[in-house]
């Protein structure tokens, strides 16, 4: 489906790509990774045709249509559902065809390719995706220019996940959404019937949703079969073999050239001393590992412990308006050691808890007690849009260590990963991960109680995040993290709690059953809307008529059709979920991923059925 041969490109005369080459079959979903500035989005704009390569080319099949997320947010006035609609482009051009087309035999063609794209249907399935990326029935009607920046962005995602390309491009994906559209999201990849190729630093994402890695390095494209544990594990198990091989081959020279420095000057082995300095000459030598180590977090542990508890809320409410509270009856109580994580969509109030904590908030009702030495650490994602361009790293540390000497400042900031020509780099010439790690530097500066971390690893790649969460993990504070990672969650929280329905309170379960969660309530609204549109019907139709037996058998033939799929699908989960497929058997692991979405699209199907003849 889409083939990238020989690929060449250069920035400034930094070479990103160098004759990269691979070949991603129909119907594939890759993830593509690699170190943050190794240019994985220039490969994006490359495939796009956005940039002209200085050598290679990128093909595609013939009338094949490529599709990726606009990169100017929609913000006019037209409807979200509008303009999701508008996303795809022959649907929104045959629409307007058709409204003034005389010829019969045209009015043909638009009518037959309507049906054949399922036109009728195109509305609920843009409302469908809008519903999962978190938009509700109300807001989808509203105008784009009534929402920030951040869900302006699902709108563009949307758009693009409607339009349905053969081939879909997705960079970073799951940045701007909330953990429950990221658990939709994954859902939706696994089932898009096309081609998807994806850059993302999520690691559940690429566990869950893709069936192939494709590794960007030194300017070379490698594409390993699995998700990303196994692509790991590939990684290592080739770079192992790699230095067994350098050193054999380093054995190998020592042992020729100690047989030359022998034996060049002796008469009778001069013609082997020859020999082996022209099979020296071929040797081709094997390249030596470079590892591009992440620079360590670092959050100083809080110097005087206070007992428990922290922080103490007593049927507190909490709000922006007086008279409109956002989160109401919060009874809880934070410990020392407690690491908990936020649950909810967005918009129900995690980050307004968040400020209720870190005490940007003040309680409308009800109490928060927490003792006045209590010192909190922020870190939001929203802080980056504030940090002065015109700053450096070492400016922000002179002033919170005014008294301190330029070596002690130097010295922390080397702690938090700025070497010299970092730490006097202007801030608007740092990388997204280079700003967020200044503010977790601000955040954790004056040894905190309490981290308060949301969203923090949007700028973060994957060696990044896993520095991350064994900086979490050795800190011994308390934290509260908001996050749509999933693998953040679970390798750092050991209590949940669920913001929903005006209120703050703990989830008795794990991710796993947050998850069924979401998807069970996901599918629970969209039967309630089928329903709904059903059962509201003209009032000149005519009562419907009492159940027969022949709807009755109907009912429990899909009934058993139902558990027959779920069964199969749970057993095809338990053969998934074990690694050792994908690498001892990996073209049977690719055929039980394909098999799996299609019995989860045969289980919608059933689904949609018994529900009809439940109606009827």
């Amino acid at each position: 489906m889409l083939h990238i041969n020989g690929l060449t490109y250069r920035i400034g005369g930094r070479l990103l790509l160098e004759e990269a080459a691979v070949a991603i079959p129909e119907g594939h979903k890759v993830g593509i990774v690699g170190r943050n500035g190794v240019g994985k989005s220039t490969l994006f704009r490359l495939i796009l045709g956005e940039i002209p390569a200085e050598a290679g080319a990128v093909t595609l099949p013939r009338n094949a249509r490529i599709g990726t997320v606009a990169q100017e947010a929609p913000g006019g006035p037209e409807s979200l559902i509008d303009t999701v609609l508008a996303g795809d482009a022959e649907l929104t051009a045959l629409l307007a065809e058709a409204e003034t087309a005389t010829d019969p035999h045209r009015i043909a063609e638009i009518q037959i390719r309507l049906a054949d794209i399922d036109a009728h249907s195109a509305r609920a399935r843009a409302a469908t995706i809008l519903s999962g990326l978190g938009f509700s029935d109300e807001r989808q009607e509203g105008p784009c220019s009534a929402l920030s920046g951040g869900w302006r962005m699902r709108v563009a995602l949307a758009a693009a996940l409607f339009a349905a390309p053969d081939v879909l491009l997705l960079d970073e994906p799951t940045n701007y959404l909330d953990l429950e559209g990221a658990i939709w999201l994954k859902s939706f990849i696994r089932d898009y019937p096309h081609t998807i190729v994806l850059i993302s630093h999520d690691r559940d994402l690429l566990n869950e949703a893709v069936g192939h890695i494709l590794h960007l390095e030194r300017g070379k494209l490698t594409l390993y079969q699995g998700n990303y544990d196994s692509f790991e594990r590939q990684r290592r198990e080739k770079q192992a073999l790699t230095q067994k091989l350098r050193k054999k081959q380093d054995d190998q020279r020592k042992h020729m050239m100690a047989f030359v420095d022998r034996f060049r000057y002796k008469a009778s082995k001069a013609r082997q001393a020859q020999s082996r300095l022209k099979a020296l000459s071929r040797l081709e030598p094997i390249a030596e590992l470079v590892e591009d180590r992440v620079a360590p977090f670092f959050f100083p542990n809080p110097e005087k412990a206070i007992a428990p508890p922290l922080v103490q809320w007593d049927k507190a409410s909490v709000g922006y308006a007086a008279d409109r509270a956002v989160l109401r009856n919060i009874t809880l109580r934070l410990d020392p050691d407690d690491r908990i994580a936020l649950l909810g969509s967005n918009g129900n109030g995690k980050s307004t808890f968040a400020k209720l904590l870190c005490g940007k908030l003040a309680c409308m009702a009800g109490e928060m007690t927490a003792p006045a030495r209590l010192s909190v650490g922020y870190f939001a994602q929203h802080q980056l849009d504030e940090i002065s361009p015109e700053r450096t790293p070492y400016s922000y540390f002179s002033e919170l260590m005014p008294d301190e000497p330029e070596s002690r400042r130097r010295a922390k900031l080397g702690a938090h990963g700025f070497g010299a020509a970092l730490a006097d780099s202007r801030c608007d010439t740092l990388s997204g991960g280079e700003k967020a790690r200044l503010l977790f530097a601000l955040a954790a500066f004056h040894a905190p109680h309490v981290l308060v971390l949301d969203e923090p690893t949007n700028h973060l790649d994957v060696d990044s995040r896993e520095a991350l969460i064994m900086a979490i993990n050795d800190y011994e504070g308390a934290v509260i993290l908001i996050s749509h990672d999933r693998h953040i969650i679970e390798t750092c929280a050991d209590a949940l709690w669920l913001v929903k329905d005006g209120t703050v309170k703990p989830f008795d379960g794990d991710m796993d059953d947050y998850t069924r969660l979401v998807l069970d309530t996901a599918r629970e609204n969209r039967r309630a809307e089928r329903a709904a549109g059903k059962v509201q019907a003209p009032a000149s139709r005519p009562a419907p008529r009492p159940s027969s037996a022949a709807t009755q058998k109907t009912v429990e033939k899909l009934d058993r059709r139902m558990e027959e799929l779920r069964g199969k699908i749970a057993i095809l989960d338990d053969a998934l979920a074990d690694p050792a497929l994908y690498s001892e058997a990996p073209m049977k692991a690719a055929d039980f991923t394909r098999l799996r979405a299609k019995l989860a699209a045969d289980l919608e199907d059933t689904e949609n059925q018994w529900l009809a003849a439940q109606l009827e």
